[in-house]
Parts: structure tokens; C-alpha cells; sequence
């Protein structure tokens, strides 16, 4: 029988998926996040996922969706190589918004925008016919760009909490509520944030708090998650007009910031539309790009088993499950 192998790795996380020709999902492996400018590790641990990967002679297409792949020469270089030494068949290597864009839209006719809000932050857009352009904004990374990701969410409330500490701003709940749930006292904050192994996942991490407490109608939570939302409704704007002009807006999301419905809620305002509901997830993406490429009979009933069938695999959603496979 024979299996395609995607792969999407974000800053938090990276999922691998075998799936077959019928859509049927037949192995989840999870590991953590693949960033090269954040994870020394990420060789070792993509080597390890890979190996772990059941029925390895029956692989007949992979594609490996990468955070910072066509970012930086250095780093693209490397993740080309090492996928090409991984796998038996010559991979397809594409930065992980773009696959995710292929997940979303699965080949629609017409295309769309797609904002992907997670660790990072990035729109990816096309009107996805043969020959059209593909057109990406932002992902800049966390020292000047990433707007509205949960890093800059997380960067953003750590500073709302050092003004009201420093008392620089007015005071307010904020700073005691965010550190309370943090679990650290005002004296431990700064050993707190440059003592972080990887300070780019744990400042995104406090992107929940923060969402949390704009839930709960916290006014300075409130601000920053507006604030983030504006910064993706420009994001994917821009995107949008750069690769179809005047054509009417279709746009959908991915990544954990977009979980929230203040944000969706907000960029649906700011944007005039509401969004469409992608077709399959970012790791859904992967596969439906190696399936085609597998010169397979990719049919939207593929695409539906492939969405049902990821879903019954704990270690697609759950953090603590690291691989399950039937």
C-alpha cells in the first residue's frame, strides 16, 4: 500500500501524519516545535520524529512544512537537506503558513487569504489557479515583526504588567491578575522571563493568560487582544490586495491566537466578512499537498476523510500525547 507523509511544524509544535490513498490516516506523531532560530535541538528532534514513523518502505510523497523555511538562506538550506536525507523520495519543503494555506483552501477555485496567528504570525495569499502568484506578509519573527501572534501578545502584556509595576501606567488589576495566573511574584518576573530555555514559545504561551482575562472583561486585556487583531486584519489585508486586488475577500485562519472569538470577531469587523471554515488543518495541508503530488485522485471526499480521520488521533490534539498510530 502506499502512504504519503506530511509534516507541519510551527514554533510550539510539529505534528507528522501518514496517510493513504482512500483519505484514511493511518499514524500521529507529535513533537516540539522545529524553529531554527529558536530550537538548537530541531535537527535531533526531527530526526527522531522520523524515525519513529511507522511503514517507512510504503512512503511514496512527503511534504515537510517548516517554520522559517524561505526566511533565511542558512536555515532553508539545512532543512532541505536534512528532509532529503530523512525520507526515501524527494520531499517537498515549503514554509509551514504556506501549508497551511493548502490546508485551508485544499485546492479551491479562487483561493483566498489565509491568516495564520500562532507562535508566530504570517497571511499567506493567492487566487490558486495554475500560474498565479502566491504572496506572503509578515513573519518578520519576534525582534521587529510577528504582529498579533501569541509571542507579540505575550511580549505585549509582559510589558502592560512591568508599566503598572514600575508605575508608568495607571493602575489597574491587570499586572496581579496576569501574575497571579503566571504563578510568579513581581521580585521573580525578570529571572522568570530571560531564565526561559525557549523564551519565544514561554512569552507565547502567556498569550492565554492574556485571552483569559479579556474573556473575563479585563480592560488592558481587552486593549491587547484589539490591539493584536487589528495587526492581522492589516496583515491579511495587504496580503489580500497584493494577490488579487479588487476581488472579493475570502479568508480563513489557523493557529491558536485564532481560537479566540474576540479576535476573530475583531478582524471579521475590521475586514467586512466572516471567515470560511478551511477545509482541513495545517497538517491536512501537508498531506493534501503530497497526495497530489503522489499524482493521486484527490477528491473532496479525501479531503473529508482525511479532516474526520485526523481527528481520532489523541496525539493530534493532546500536548502529553507524543504518537499513536493504528
Amino acid at each position: 500500500m502506499s502512504l504519503v507523509l506530511g509534516i507541519d511544524s510551527g514554533g510550539t509544535k510539529t505534528l507528522a501524519a501518514l496517510a493513504d490513498a482512500s483519505g484514511e490516516v493511518v499514524a500521529v506523531l507529535r513533537c516540539p516545535g522545529l524553529d531554527p532560530s529558536s530550537q538548537p535541538r530541531w535537527r535531533e528532534l526531527l530526526r527522531d520524529l522520523v524515525s519513529r514513523l511507522p511503514r517507512q518502505e510504503e512512503i511514496s510523497a512527503a511534504v515537510f512544512g517548516l517554520s522559517a523555511f524561505g526566511e533565511i538562506a542558512a536555515y532553508t538550506e539545512e532543512q532541505l537537506r536534512l528532509a532529503r536525507e530523512l525520507v526515501r523520495v524527494e520531499p517537498i519543503v515549503e514554509n509551514d503558513v504556506r501549508i497551511a494555506f493548502d490546508g485551508a483552501f485544499a485546492g479551491a477555485s479562487g483561493g483566498g487569504v489565509l491568516v495564520l496567528a500562532g507562535t508566530g504570525s504570517m497571511a499567506w495569499a493567492s487566487l490558486n489557479g495554475p500560474g498565479d502568484p502566491h504572496v506572503r506578509v509578515g513573519g518578520w519573527g519576534e525582534a521587529f515583526g510577528d504582529e498579533g501572534s501569541a509571542f507579540w501578545i505575550g511580549r505585549e502584556s509582559l510589558r502592560a504588567v512591568s508599566r503598572e509595576l514600575d508605575g508608568r501606567s495607571a493602575g489597574s488589576d491587570f499586572s496581579s491578575a496576569f501574575l497571579a495566573r503566571l504563578g510568579v511574584a513581581p521580585s521573580e518576573l525578570a529571572a522568570w522571563c530571560y531564565g526561559a530555555e525557549n523564551r519565544r514559545a514561554e512569552f507565547a504561551r502567556l498569550a492565554m493568560i492574556t485571552s483569559d482575562l479579556a474573556e473575563a472583561g479585563d480592560p488592558v486585556a481587552l486593549r491587547l487582544m484589539a490591539e493584536a487583531a487589528d495587526e492581522l486584519a492589516e496583515t491579511l489585508l495587504t496580503a489580500w490586495r497584493l494577490a488579487a486586488g479588487e476581488a472579493p475577500l475570502t479568508w480563513s485562519f489557523a493557529g491558536g491566537v485564532m481560537r479566540s472569538s474576540l479576535i476573530r470577531e475583531k478582524i471579521q469587523d475590521r475586514v467586512g466578512c466572516a471567515p470560511v471554515a478551511g477545509r482541513l488543518p495545517p497538517i491536512g495541508g501537508a498531506l493534501f499537498r503530497a497526495a497530489v503530488h503522489a499524482g493521486w485522485n484527490v477528491t473532496p471526499q479525501w479531503v473529508e476523510r482525511v479532516d474526520a480521520s485526523l481527528r481520532n488521533f489523541p496525539a493530534y490534539a493532546d500536548p502529553s500525547s507524543k504518537e499513536t498510530r493504528k
